[in-house]
């Protein structure tokens, strides 16, 4: 069992969950890290704190919130770092916009556009399935900022996949 430090068990599990968890991990970064590198350093986080999974919810379940908070924390560290806020509208993504043109609809690169804050609260919500409360949870905000971040995204790729 892998909570009793069976390298194989866990490989096993790393196996059964890497694409999913670097899936959501590409989509929440879009274009400002890499997905690669913090895939690698959320499984080894999980490694780590194997030993606080109390087999309450599915082991996928525990290794998605892990994940999830450990892009939020990944975000806000870059932010501080940059000294930058994390929900401000990137002035391409706004000129994009408004230029107009493109050829067929691109959703992936639409949602890897959008802001920090937009395209996490869609990607958790209409990606990944979870309810305004959880990721109010999950991101340290209310509910409510958390439908109205989904609206905006919605309206931005609206405009980005009309274009």
């Amino acid at each position: 069992m892998a909570a009793s430090g069976d390298q194989r068990a866990f490989e096993r599990l790393y196996r059964q969950h890497v694409a999913r968890i670097h899936s959501l991990t590409r989509r929440m970064l879009g274009s400002d890290g890499d997905p690669d590198e913090l895939t690698q350093d959320i499984f080894v986080r999980a490694w780590e704190r194997l030993g606080t999974y109390r087999g309450e919810a599915a082991f996928g379940t525990w290794l998605h919130r892990l994940a999830v908070n450990a892009i939020l924390n990944w975000r806000r560290s870059e932010a501080s770092a940059r000294g930058r806020i994390d929900d401000g509208v990137d002035a391409e993504l706004v000129e994009g916009v408004r230029s107009g043109g493109g050829e067929g609809l691109d959703l992936e690169g639409a949602i890897q556009r959008l802001p920090p804050g937009a395209r996490q609260v869609f990607v958790l919500h209409d990606v990944q399935g979870f309810k305004h409360e959880e990721i109010a949870t999950m991101m340290g905000v209310t509910p409510g900022t958390s439908k109205a971040q989904l609206h905006r995204a919605r309206m931005l790729l609206r405009a980005l996949l009309e274009r």
